[in-house]
């Protein structure tokens, strides 16, 4: 048994229409990418003979630069810090995007009884993770509870017919677990507007998958992969999904860390407590139409751990994998709804 190779397992949609699952006659494979958002896109695309691609490029650029704009806490000029440097008690009218992404993770975060919470970007970075660029080090009791004062989803107060939001004094949004996702979509709409139906999206690892590639196959795309335990021995196989109307995002805390004093701290943060999360969860992924559904959704399951996250997500109907891993090795749980896909 030991070096073991399980098959791969297959995931499909658990529906598909035949017109978005029939190749083009003649269609051919295009890809495009680029840098944005501190990591690479591309979008890969079955062009028809005679359809062209011609300012496609431009026009995705164009979306992803308006997202920075927005919502990049990297950006000092862009929205989301000047709504953060504002002072207390002033009401901003918020660009279009910005304010429909935060409106969204406003919702997650009232639907997770705050497990997910957009405002905790000052808690980021006392950690030394996120934009500030802080040393990574564990903070005393006093710093965590000072900086606590000035989070909570539930005092960020909106004015939809205003399409604006309120600065209490100190709050600092954080959009960045469910930006991404956004862009995902907005990248994905892009591609769809410009006539296209059969393409594949990537963000930094975050996906959305329409249609078939030329040769009428779909866009398969593996799961992060489940490194076996010291012994050699793979307890779970790998997972590969046909992407066509699906996105699928993963939160995980395999590559975002630091160790002292001997422990390992993860860089997703629990706002409930101020502090990484401490379970065994290593990583969620979430299956879902949206893309920044998703990005939000995998968050709010890795924070809320492999007992409470699988609970969240079956009152939520999602499709949902929780992998774990500890000294007994890996263990991997799947929603129903998403085991249903597996083929």
């Amino acid at each position: 048994m030991r070096g073991e190779t399980l098959p791969r397992r297959v995931a499909v949609p658990l529906h598909v229409s035949q017109r978005s699952a029939t190749p083009r006659a003649g269609a051919s494979l295009h890809v495009l990418n680029g840098q944005t958002m501190g990591t690479r896109w591309s979008v890969k695309l079955a062009v028809a003979p005679g359809a062209s691609i011609d300012g496609l490029r431009s026009a995705i650029e164009r979306s992803l630069d308006g997202i920075i704009a927005e919502m990049s806490t990297f950006e000092p000029d862009s929205a989301i810090c000047r709504f953060n440097r504002a002072p207390a008690g002033t009401w901003h009218r918020l660009p279009e995007d910005f304010f429909f992404v935060l409106d969204y993770a406003l919702k997650v975060a009232r639907d997770s009884d705050g497990a997910y919470d957009p405002t905790v970007g000052h808690l980021v970075g006392l950690w030394g993770f996120g934009a500030l660029g802080a040393e990574r080090r564990v903070p005393c009791e006093d710093d965590i509870a000072d900086v606590r004062a000035h989070c909570g989803w539930s005092i960020v107060a909106l004015d939809r017919a205003q399409r604006s939001a309120r600065q209490p004094g100190g709050l600092h949004l954080d959009l960045s677990s469910v930006a991404k996702g956004f862009a995902v979509d907005r990248v994905a709409d892009t591609v769809a507007s410009a006539g296209f139906s059969d393409f594949l999206v990537e963000i930094g690892g975050e996906l959305r998958g329409h249609g078939v590639k030329p040769d009428g196959l779909p866009w398969w795309v593996a799961l992060e992969r489940v490194k076996p335990p010291a012994d050699g021995i793979a307890t779970v196989s790998d997972i590969v999904i046909a992407l066509n109307g699906l996105a699928v995002a993963t939160s995980g805390s395999a590559e975002h860390f630091f160790e002292a004093g001997g422990q390992r701290y993860a860089h997703t943060i629990d706002p409930r407590s101020g502090k990484p999360v401490a379970h065994d969860l290593v990583s969620v992924s979430v299956l879902h139409a949206k893309c920044m559904h998703a990005d939000a959704l995998a968050t709010t399951l890795m924070v809320l751990g492999p007992d409470d996250g699988m609970a969240h997500a079956m009152r939520l109907g999602l499709a949902a994998r929780f992998v774990s891993a500890g000294p007994e090795g890996v263990r991997e749980r799947l929603t129903p709804r998403f085991a249903a896909m597996l083929a």
